[in-house]
């Protein structure tokens, strides 16, 4: 892909920036007028190579699909060949099953949409819990590749946190705990939840010695911050020294972060996936490594 164009969009252009420059390739911007009833204009770069890469991460995605559906045609009218997406946060993941009678299972669905409009697909912790790729989801006809952020996550937490012990604050986190632990050589246990509802949860703590640590509560998405929550609050008890957060993916919806604050979390960090405040760690080498492999 050395001869492509990496094409970022207006909310996300410092990151797509930062990635084009890590890949060494050139790099535009797609500019995007809203209308007042909703609908959008987009405008591409005019002389595209045959090989685009759109870079958007897909927070708040509804209007972000239907902009990446109309940039994908565009793109293909004026030359180019070979669409890539770039995609960090990758939505509608977590709807993989019909928990109930009639539900639609929306990460087959969106996963099918994006392999129509693109060849190649790359994005970072992916939430697949019943799946084992991310081809099954969205089957593109070139290289469905999601990455795990877990590396640079597991660097920050040694550069900001003395011998941190890292929590997973339920089942679905082990993996991105255990593996950010074996990285930095940290201790880590993971805790059990109970759900009852989208913002209802109840988080036990795996036995330990958590009094005067310095813990870490790790996860791949905040979203209402519920879980992160729970899991903060349980730890309050034991009297660690400290209590921070690092997520993939920060949504951290409402009043999320104020919550996480008053239940004595003193640090939130994100990767930037997704722009928020809470940014710490950066993408570019991963993502740029990961379509060097392309």
């Amino acid at each position: 892909m050395k001869n492509a164009l990496i094409i970022g969009f207006p909310e996300y252009e410092n990151q797509s920036a930062a990635l084009a420059k890590a890949a060494g390739l050139a790099f535009g911007v797609a500019r995007v007028h809203r209308f007042p009833d909703g609908e959008s204009r987009l405008t591409l770069p005019p002389d595209l190579p045959a090989q685009v890469i759109f870079c958007r991460s897909l927070d708040h995605a509804n209007a972000k699909l239907a902009e990446l559906v109309i940039a994908a045609g565009g793109a293909r009218d004026l030359g180019a060949k070979k669409l890539s997406l770039v995609a960090p946060y990758l939505c509608y993941m977590r709807q993989d099953k019909a928990f109930h009678p009639g539900e639609v299972v929306s990460q087959k669905a969106i996963g099918h949409c994006l392999a129509a409009y693109f060849d190649n697909l790359l994005t970072v912790d992916a939430h697949l819990h019943r799946i084992s790729r991310l081809a099954e989801a969205a089957p593109v006809a070139g290289r469905a590749v999601n990455l795990n952020a877990t590396a640079p996550m597991a660097r920050f937490i040694q550069a900001q946190v003395d011998n941190a012990c890292l929590i997973g604050p339920d089942q679905e986190s082990e993996q991105w705990v255990a593996a950010i632990a074996r990285h930095a050589a940290l201790d880590f246990g993971v805790a059990s939840k109970q759900r009852y509802g989208d913002r209802n949860v109840k988080v036990s703590l795996p036995d330990g010695d958590y009094r005067g640590r310095h813990m870490v509560l790790v996860d791949d998405v905040a979203s209402t911050g519920k879980t992160l929550l729970q899991a903060a609050r349980a730890l309050a008890p034991y009297r660690p020294a400290s209590v921070s957060v690092l997520v993939t993916h920060a949504l951290f919806v409402g009043d999320a972060m104020d919550q996480l604050k008053t239940a004595g979390v003193d640090r939130i960090w994100s990767c930037d996936s997704i722009p928020h405040p809470t940014n710490a760690v950066a993408l570019a080498d991963i993502l740029a490594a990961g379509l060097k492999a392309w």
